[in-house]
């Protein structure tokens, strides 16, 4: 089998090869560059997220940066980076994290079943649809082809349009056949509300419907985002109460208990393109609750307010390094730093795991809840060699999912995911350091938050 592998100089090897920034707590990509000389400056320690910006001891990514400003792209270079990462799909030799050295390739590295499986679900907003803690087929049915209107679209001209309306009757076809089976999946607290969008979403089908038909071809994406808004509520709908409880040495934290919403807005410096901007963040606390609400919790303490993008390397941007010694979030109530637990969700599971990596478990073939598929997928930072040193540092992967398919890369497993980015994720890609976070706001789901510690007097 061969890998499929692309090579972009702002995304993939260049940035890995000609990095002035100094040690950090942050990811990059999951394919490192790596040097058969052990002289050379470019090999590398290791690859994990790291919290302080700090040149001193406090240097957080454990990389060996090139220390030669301006160093030129090459071909070479990024050959190498692609042979490591066919490695990943082949077997043969790869690197050592931790010491720069080859080694056979490791069990912690998914089959290669996993691999090929099929392409990587990157809309934000349909990995959070999955993400919900429900079992019911019939919306998954309605959901899917509504979906592949994204992949029908791809189609140039009016020809387009067959496979969107084969999309839609397929998906109203299952709305009708199904509807029973929906109802009688929703949450009784809830069941009023979810019958009216399920209303409102057959009504917008036959609208969609008729937008085919009238060949409108530029009316369809708007529709289409508009008809999955309701798929998602019901879904939503059908979730009665938190799933799970949280475990007992975690259960006083700041929890966010279901989904909450966040803008956030940034003023962006010497860009005559762009001045400020809004990105709305998902936050799923059903699958993360402790990290989903330790953040919300900082939000709402304004913490991240006026701080400034740390990190923006083509790989992630990141923030939340406070400024003087401290790396996180200092709780005035303790004095102390506040951090939370490494929580990763599997696939399959109905509670997370906490404190440990999904490696270090042995759990090699699991797929995690909230994957590292779209671009503008949110995690926190934590110390390499402590699970549980996660305070503040919060980052976001600018991803290129070809190079790093689900599972296939260092950060499945290794780092909480917590939230993705829904609007204007496009725009994470132009932010620099020095760009100033104005505000944050919880836009939806505050009441979701608890244990709120920003409520303590004083």
């Amino acid at each position: 089998m061969a890998a499929i592998i692309s090579c972009h100089y702002h995304h993939s090897c260049s940035s890995l090869i000609s990095s002035k920034r100094i040690g950090s707590k942050l990811p990059t990509n999951c394919f490192v560059h790596l040097s058969t000389q052990t002289n050379n400056v470019a090999s590398v320690r290791q690859f994990v997220p790291r919290c302080s910006s700090s040149p001193s001891g406090r240097g957080q990514w454990q990389i060996h940066q090139n220390r030669e400003e301006g160093r030129s792209f090459s071909l070479r270079e990024c050959a190498i980076s692609i042979a490591l990462a066919v490695g990943l799909v082949t077997g043969v030799p790869s690197l050592d994290m931790s010491t720069g050295n080859a080694y056979a390739a490791s069990p912690a590295l998914p089959n290669l079943s996993v691999l090929i499986s099929g392409p990587p679900i990157k809309d934000p907003e349909a990995l959070l649809r999955y993400a919900l803690p429900i079992n019911n087929k019939a919306i998954r049915e309605v959901q899917k082809p509504l979906e592949d209107i994204t992949d029908s679209l791809k189609v140039a001209g009016l020809k387009a349009l067959d496979s969107v309306e084969r999309n839609v009757r397929q998906a109203s076809r299952a709305l009708k056949q199904g509807r029973n089976l929906i109802v009688s999946g929703l949450a009784e607290s809830k069941k009023d509300h979810g019958v009216e969008l399920l209303d409102k979403l057959e009504a917008g089908m036959d609208e969609l419907q008729q937008i085919v038909e009238d060949r409108n071809r530029d009316a369809v994406a708007g529709k289409q985002k508009e008809l999955l808004n309701y798929v998602g509520g019901v879904e939503e709908d059908m979730v009665d109460g938190f799933p799970y409880e949280v475990p007992e040495e975690y259960k006083n934290m700041p929890l966010l208990k279901g989904r909450a919403a966040v803008d956030m807005k940034v003023k962006v410096k010497d860009n005559p393109n762009l001045e400020e901007c809004v990105f709305r963040i998902v936050l799923d606390g059903y699958n993360a609750p402790v990290t989903a609400g330790n953040f919300v919790d900082l939000v709402e303490r304004h913490f991240y307010d006026g701080m400034e993008i740390q990190r923006a390397d083509g790989f992630v941007v990141q923030t939340g390094d406070p400024q003087g010694p401290a790396e996180g979030f200092i709780d005035p109530s303790t004095e102390k730093t506040r951090t939370i637990p490494l929580e990763i969700m599997v696939d399959g599971e109905k509670a997370p795991v906490y404190g440990a990596t999904l490696e270090e478990l042995g759990l090699y073939k699991a797929q995690t809840k909230l994957p590292f598929n779209a671009f503008g997928t949110m995690a926190m930072a934590r110390d390499e060699f402590e699970n549980n040193s996660a305070s503040s540092q919060v980052f976001w992967l600018l991803k290129e999912s070809e190079l790093t398919p689900s599972n296939a890369n260092i950060l499945d497993g290794r780092y909480a995911v917590f939230g993705y980015v829904t609007e204007n994720e496009d725009y994470l890609a132009d932010l620099k350091v020095g760009d100033v976070i104005e505000s944050v706001q919880v836009v939806s789901g505050l009441d979701n938050l608890a244990n709120p510690s920003y409520k303590i007097a004083g």
